[in-house]
């Protein structure tokens, strides 16, 4: 596997992400014990996020300011005064949702752009978290020989009270509707966005493991949004992150997946290589993890050393003091835009 470290973001994207991290609040309340670990933040380097894992207070007085009442302060109401009841603070106002744009928009904002970086961590692509929690995902790709379920993987999860991030590919759904119910309802986890067709995401139509890329900013869309749909439809909610078929990406088609309003998504920790691993080695790779690691894996081949693999590790894991969180409790909304 190549080299993961992603990245380093660069001027505005770095300041954005900072300020939508620390207005999102991106501290988390762990299903289990929260990692002792220092936290970390990559579209890039990683680096401690604000307000997570670092020293400061976040509601601390600045300095300078002082508890007395300023000279202009009201003046307290005698004894016998009847009391008032408080005027209600008012709610504040619900964010407004940005509609996602149509394919005709996206074609016309993207056409002619050309693409300068290719892979799994092009800038932009989200490898680790600032938080102290790990997020395990885990992909179910569909199509020939990949519509499985490995439900002795998923029954580990839930036996431990381990959350995780399923990114389910559209295939996979059709083929296994009743579980994609299962898992929408299941609280322990999250469904992300693995695509329609199960394509490394670009506008040339790259190769990735063979497989041909889409091939123009329409067909990227809909690998995003066809899949988009039929998930809204499990949840009743979009999917806020995405990873692609191969989990390739160009830069242009990391672009066209922020303005289509989701997340591009990868990992830090490989642990089961496409589910081609034993169940050693998938544990080995689990161990290395730490806190703000994004975690891949895959849910949709069962028989596979991946299951074992998670069954050996994960207690050592929680032993160590280990937390473990989905992405959509450590990624910030609205840290979208490019």
């Amino acid at each position: 596997m190549a080299d993961l470290s992603s990245p380093a973001l660069r001027g505005r994207r770095s300041v954005l992400f900072g300020l939508a991290a620390l207005a999102a609040g991106v501290v988390v309340d762990a299903v289990v014990p929260i990692h002792a670990q220092g936290a970390r933040m990559s579209l890039g380097a990683r680096t401690a996020g604000p307000g997570v894992g670092s020293t400061g207070t976040r509601n601390a007085v600045p300095d300078g300011a002082s508890d007395a009442a300023p000279d202009n302060a009201p003046v307290a109401a005698p004894d016998n005064a009847p009391a008032v009841e408080p005027a209600p603070a008012a709610a504040p106002a619900p964010p407004v949702a940005r509609a996602a744009p149509t394919e005709a928009e996206l074609v016309a904002e993207f056409s002619g752009r050309r693409p300068t970086d290719w892979g799994l961590a092009v800038a932009g692509v989200i490898t680790s978290t600032p938080a102290p929690q790990l997020a395990l995902t885990f992909d179910a790709c569909g199509g020939p020989g990949g519509a499985g379920c490995d439900h002795r993987l998923l029954e580990t999860l839930r036996r431990l009270g381990i959350p995780a991030t399923l990114f389910v590919n559209q295939r996979w759904v059709e083929a296994n509707p009743g579980v994609a119910r299962e898992l929408a309802a299941d609280p322990l986890f999250e469904l992300a966005n693995h695509g329609s067709r199960h394509c490394p995401l670009s506008v040339t139509g790259r190769r990735a493991y063979g497989i041909p890329g889409t091939s123009g900013v329409g067909q990227a869309y809909h690998e995003i949004m066809d899949n988009q749909a039929v998930l809204q439809g499990l949840t009743g909610r979009p999917a806020r992150f995405f990873r692609p078929g191969t989990a390739f990406y160009d830069d242009v088609a990391v672009a066209i997946t922020r303005r289509a309003g989701l997340l591009p998504v990868n990992f830090s920790i490989n642990a089961d290589a496409g589910a081609t691993l034993p169940a050693p080695a998938v544990a080995a790779a689990l161990a290395k993890a730490s806190a703000g690691d994004i975690v891949i894996a895959h849910f949709n081949k069962p028989g596979s050393g991946t299951a074992a693999g998670f069954e050996q590790a994960l207690p050592r894991m929680l032993a160590r003091g280990a937390a473990f969180a989905q992405l959509g409790r450590v990624l910030p909304a609205g840290a979208v835009a490019l």
